[in-house]
């Protein structure tokens, strides 16, 4: 860590991993649509953002810059150091798949909601309720891996 300069370690000291803005619409719109869920439950793999544990579901939201959304243009690489943040990028990747994993070999059903989907509320109030009353979830994509669907089969 010594050779980063201390404004870039405050600049990434600032970035939040919890209570985000888009983490923050998704929160208001489930709640608006009377689902009642628990925050940030460390106990699950990967400490997913909104958890429902009476329907076993859970929900991700994620930056599409720091997690990589797949065809977005959030998704870029600074040009300074391209090197250490595609190996981070890759990193947040590889784990973001493997807790998935993780919490579908639990039971649990997941949905990944990207920063940028956030802005179409009436498409996001649709997509939460789908998911939560049958599992089934249709916007966007989250990469080469799932592509298809929002939600893989148990």
């Amino acid at each position: 860590m010594d050779d980063v300069p201390d404004s870039r370690r405050r600049l990434m000291a600032n970035v939040r991993s919890a209570n985000t803005k888009p983490e923050l619409i998704v929160r208001s719109v489930a709640h608006s649509l009377g689902y009642r869920y628990r925050l940030h439950v460390r106990s699950l793999p990967g400490s997913p953002d909104l958890v429902f544990p009476r329907k076993r579901k859970v929900i991700f939201v994620h930056g599409c810059f720091w997690h990589r959304h797949y065809g977005c243009s959030r998704t870029t690489v600074p040009r300074t150091r391209a090197d250490y943040w595609n190996a981070k990028f890759s990193a947040n990747v590889t784990r973001d798949a493997a807790q998935v994993i993780a919490l579908r070999e639990l039971g649990w059903s997941v949905l990944t909601i990207w920063e940028c989907e956030t802005q179409d509320l009436p498409a996001l109030q649709q997509n939460i309720s789908r998911f939560i009353s049958d599992g089934v979830a249709v916007c966007g994509s989250r990469g080469p891996d799932f592509r298809k669907s929002r939600t893989l089969p148990r």
